[in-house]
């Protein structure tokens, strides 16, 4: 059982701005060949407090790139990423590229002018604050 600090230790962890909000993600949950699903009658709404994150898969085959997209919730987006990390090599046959984000249409296309740099350091400091704070909330336990 958690004491009192530890309950209400969890409860303001929820209260962090990002948690108990509602995202919006493209979702195409059958692989789309050659159509990053990223129009308006893909965009839905994520389950709250459950789904905070958007998730995006791009398979590179020789008859072209496939995608999938989903909402998604932050432990399982990060797990399959990393787990996936070793298969990622774009613009090469056969790569499968896993990739979270948490603001809203995030897994939409990506920006021309900019590289993708900045998703994988936001993905890396989101699971070293994933992982901080569920050592917390396991050290007050």
């Amino acid at each position: 059982w958690c004491s009192d600090s530890g309950a209400s230790y969890f409860l303001k962890l929820l209260s962090v701005p990002g948690f108990g909000l509602q995202i919006q993600c493209y979702q195409c949950e059958e692989f789309q060949l050659n159509n990053d699903c990223s129009s308006p009658e893909f965009i839905v709404n994520c389950t709250v407090n459950v789904q905070d994150m958007c998730q995006k898969e791009v398979m590179e085959k020789s008859f072209g790139i496939m995608y999938r997209k989903s909402c998604a919730s932050s432990a399982a987006c990060l797990i399959a990423s990393a787990g996936y990390q070793s298969f990622c090599s774009p613009g090469k046959v056969n790569s499968v590229c896993i990739s979270c984000c948490n603001t809203p249409l995030c897994n939409g296309p990506r920006p021309k002018k900019r590289g993708n740099s900045g998703v994988k350091l936001r993905a890396h400091m989101i699971t070293t604050v994933l992982l901080l704070k569920l050592s917390l909330l396991f050290f007050y336990h």
